[in-house]
């Protein structure tokens, strides 16, 4: 599934950035991840930045999407953390953060990404 957002003469516009957060019902990660997400937004002053839940229930819709495990976090349709492939698989996901496994990456992580992501608008 390829996902088409707006462009602008130089890339993505600031407005087109979407962040999304694909997840499995029993995962236990996904609620914080938007949490940390939606806070970094807000701490590089782009809290208008859309973030939004994708429920995953069947391994079809998994394959459907570039789903990595739960939580997989899309930014403009690409995994912000790629792991080196997808997964039909109905299961967690796993981080390296700060030296250690998570169900999140971390706080720092994360502002790196968005980081990065924001200053190619």
């Amino acid at each position: 599934m390829s996902v088409t957002h707006p462009r602008s003469a130089f890339g993505f516009t600031l407005e087109s950035m979407e962040v999304e957060i694909l997840h499995i019902e029993a995962c236990p990660n996904w609620r914080r991840a938007g949490e940390l997400v939606s806070r970094v937004l807000k701490e590089l002053d782009a809290k208008h930045v859309p973030v939004t839940f994708t429920l995953i229930s069947t391994p079809d819709e998994a394959a459907a999407f570039p789903f990595a495990g739960s939580p997989t976090i899309l930014v403009d349709g690409v995994d912000a953390f790629p792991s080196g492939g997808a997964t039909a698989e109905l299961a967690c996901r796993v981080y390296q953060a700060d030296g250690r496994l998570a169900g999140t990456p971390s706080l720092s992580d994360l502002r790196t990404v968005l980081t990065e992501r924001l200053s190619v608008q």
